[in-house]
């Protein structure tokens, strides 16, 4: 009886781990792969069999020499053996004593940018791996400006390969002074900086003699200490509706996941974009109804009063609406092989909500090497830009920096149905080039960000307008 109870007791406990979602970041050859699979090993997560196909492995076609290859546990297919680099996001999942772990290991490539994208859009930290004798290079400054992008707000440099350099303390200073320069203006709020050899496993699990200068924790203990409380909005609630439940006369419930904010039984609650009201009779589960419903948490929703909410809308509190708008500003990576076509019609998937929309004009382009922003007609694969969209239909946003479940998008080929682009909306169009003149409201449409090819579209809107009274200039 003892012994069941410890195990209830033991069960129990690590149900109530909090999970860390992290990514590792970093340049052709800095040790990605290998510093992963150091930290399983050191960790005692790997099973025997692990490590006798990892030992055989090792000496068939691994790239350490006499040592064990760790980075032969993440790399698994087989042209990433053999060229010795990752092409996939690889996720491995451990956990310990204080907490749960998945790491996405993601391409250093710039080719794949994608798929960093990819990896790095559900994690709360991510390692960026410098090699030490080359320190802050371009790509790392590719990796931190992306890593900023998805508005990851904890960041480890992880200085690697320590032991090529003698543990130099200088070398270490060296580097983390170069990095400071450069993550400063990007405005990532915690950034820890960490010397480490992954291939001998200096500082990854235990700390180091060989680091007696170095007076931080270990990797793997900052995973274990990051604080994770601010990375939800409870403020703020929203509940995108995915499905009306009616299995009878006697029930009505809109299903969905609770994407920020609390919501309480008795809370009044508005649809959008009905505008409509009512109060919040029950919060049901499959385990029995709450009292209150938080994210990231499933759960449908029953109200007192009988009004129209479909699939896509949303429910908020009538205090605290999101932005509600048919264009926005964002920042947006294209990820499809065909460049984008600016007169193409896409579909945007924004939380439950589908709409068609436009890419009205491309403010600039990043250059993730250099930060540099430039005029372009169009993107290609793995290009970031700023962009003004326009959509069908009004969509219900906050900025992504607010809210990443309500600020982040996708794009849809409609003929091909694959994912075009992903997006981070920034705000809705600034209307402040609207200009007045003469009481007679001046429309700029350069300034507006609106493209030459969209200039007959709103022409012909603004007569339209013209025709039931209203007076409006275009400038172009």
């Amino acid at each position: 009886m003892r012994t069941t109870l410890d195990i209830k007791a033991y069960l129990d406990k690590d149900e109530q781990k909090d999970l860390l979602r992290l990514l590792t970041a970093g340049s052709v050859d800095d040790g990605k792969s290998t510093l992963i699979g150091r930290l399983l090993f050191d960790s005692k997560k790997l099973y025997e069999d692990q490590l006798d196909a990892l030992a055989r492995d090792s000496k068939r076609m691994g790239n350490a020499g006499e040592n064990i290859d760790y980075a032969l546990l993440l790399d698994g297919l087989k042209a990433e053996r053999e060229q010795g680099i990752t092409i996939d996001v690889a996720y491995r999942y451990f956990s310990t004593n204080n907490r749960k772990f998945i790491i996405a290991d993601t391409p250093g490539h710039e080719q794949y940018t994608r798929n960093m994208i990819t990896g790095g859009s559900t994690a709360n930290l991510a390692i960026i791996l410098v090699d030490a004798r080359t320190g802050v290079i371009t790509q790392t400054r590719r990796h931190t400006f992306l890593i900023s992008l998805l508005g990851i707000k904890h960041v480890v440099l992880a200085v690697n390969k320590m032991d090529l350099v003698d543990f130099s303390e200088a070398r270490f200073n060296e580097i983390v002074t170069e990095y400071k320069q450069f993550v400063a203006p990007l405005g990532i709020p915690d950034v820890n900086y960490i010397p480490l050899s992954a291939l001998d496993g200096d500082n990854v699990v235990d700390k180091s003699d060989r680091t007696q200068w170095y007076a931080g924790t270990s990797l793997l203990d900052h995973l274990e200490t990051v604080p994770l409380d601010n990375e939800n909005n409870f403020t703020d609630f929203r509940f995108p509706v995915q499905y009306v439940l009616r299995p009878n006369l006697d029930f009505r419930g809109f299903c969905g996941k609770v994407a920020s904010g609390v919501v309480r039984k008795g809370d009044t609650v508005m649809a959008l974009p009905s505008g409509k009201t009512s109060k919040v009779k029950s919060i049901v589960t499959y385990d029995g109804e709450l009292d209150y419903a938080f994210p990231p948490q499933s759960v449908t929703l029953t109200l007192e009063d009988e009004i129209d909410v479909s699939r896509g809308e949303m429910l908020v509190h009538p205090d605290s609406q999101p932005l509600i708008d048919r264009n926005f500003e964002a920042m947006m990576v294209w990820m499809d092989e065909e460049p984008m076509d600016i007169n193409k019609s896409f579909f945007i998937k924004q939380t439950t909500n589908v709409s068609r929309t436009r890419i009205d004009a491309i403010k600039y382009k990043v250059d993730v090497n250099t930060m540099e922003h430039s005029d372009v007609p169009f993107l290609s694969l793995n290009e970031i830009a700023r962009v003004v969209l326009t959509t069908s239909k009004e969509l219900f946003f906050d900025p992504y920096q607010k809210n990443k479940s309500c600020g982040s998008f996708i794009l849809i080929d409609p003929i091909t149905n694959n994912t075009s682009a992903v997006g981070m909306i920034i705000d809705r169009v600034a209307m402040k080039d609207m200009q007045t003149t003469d009481d007679v409201p001046v429309l700029n449409l350069p300034k507006l960000g609106i493209a030459p090819t969209h200039y007959d579209a709103v022409e012909k809107a603004v007569k339209e307008l013209e025709r039931q009274g209203l007076s409006i200039r275009i400038e172009k």
